[in-house]
């Protein structure tokens, strides 16, 4: 058995949902099923039992599942500590960001930081996903912030945060639309989207327009290219009242009496952030900044 069908599986059992599994072993639902059914076969067992509520480990696979995730621990606490005696780092450590971070996400894992290298210098540069990925692989960048898993094996990745994006409308129009639960995404029918270039994240851009375009929404003509969606610009067009804009719950600054931000029901709109770094990169700095960073149990949604 290898360990990544200990992680698969671990994954399936804990989210207890094929399709949550495979997005957060980002990868696609028919791969992970088939890793299911050949480490069934191989162990010649029933691991779990699909049904319409999700899927649950049997008595083997719930053996399987502590033994596997012993397994992983001590993996993982191996790989730790050979990475003791890789490069400490120090120097100038160059960090990408995107707009709109929660405001809490980088406050304490760059404390930490502060505190274990204080030889380390950070230096943030606000860049999009699609500038950050080509710095990355660049050497001009030594960590980022990405809306979308990069692909390759040059980089790597771990999954920072979700959030569940909700919509920024003119009060009075959220008045009319919102129910008790929040606002239907297909009643925004027949309003603007103000959006972003689909170049500074064309994955996430693809992704997030295809569920609109799901719910019945006529999104115009695209944002002009190197147009940054700022919160100014984002405020600025919903005012009118004939336009929405999409945005987390903590979105800053203060909103003005104007402009409402209201749950979408259902939460059809998860935005993803990863941290990504070159792959061959063995600064100890750095593996600290990413273990502070990276969201232990993905289902928790902001």
């Amino acid at each position: 058995m290898e360990l990544r069908e200990m992680r698969a599986f671990v994954a399936v059992v804990e989210e207890g949902s094929l399709s949550a599994a495979a997005r957060r072993m980002h990868v696609s639902q028919p791969a992970l099923s088939q890793t299911m059914n050949a480490l069934e076969r191989q162990l010649g067992v029933q691991l779990v039992v699909r049904g319409s509520t999700g899927v649950r480990a049997t008595e083997p696979g719930m053996t399987l599942l502590a033994e596997a995730r012993a397994v992983l621990a001590r993996y993982d606490q191996a790989v730790a500590a050979v990475t003791r005696h890789a490069a400490a780092g120090g120097g100038l450590l160059r960090l990408g960001i995107p707009l709109e971070l929660p405001p809490d996400l980088l406050t304490r894992p760059l404390a930490d930081l502060a505190t274990a290298y204080p030889d380390t210098r950070v230096q943030a540069r606000h860049m999009s996903t699609a500038a950050q990925l080509t710095a990355l692989r660049q050497s001009e960048l030594d960590v980022g912030l990405v809306r979308e898993h990069p692909i390759g094996l040059d980089l790597d990745a771990v999954l920072a945060v979700e959030e569940r994006l909700g919509v920024l409308l003119a009060t009075t129009r959220a008045a009319a639309l919102a129910g008790p639960d929040g606002i239907r995404l297909d009643a925004l029918a027949g309003l603007d989207w103000v959006g972003f270039p689909r170049s500074g994240s064309p994955a996430w851009y693809d992704e997030l327009t295809a569920i609109l375009r799901s719910h019945g929404l006529d999104l115009g003509p695209a944002a002009p290219e190197g147009q940054e969606l700022i919160a100014e610009v984002k405020l600025a067009a919903v005012t009118a009242g004939g336009a929405f804009a999409l945005a987390p719950p903590d979105f800053s600054p203060p909103l003005p009496a104007s402009v409402t931000w209201s749950p979408l029901v259902g939460h059809p709109l998860i935005r993803r952030t990863w941290a990504v770094w070159p792959a061959s990169s063995r600064r100890r700095d750095l593996g600290q900044l990413i273990a502070a960073l990276e969201i232990r149990r993905p289902e928790q949604v902001r």
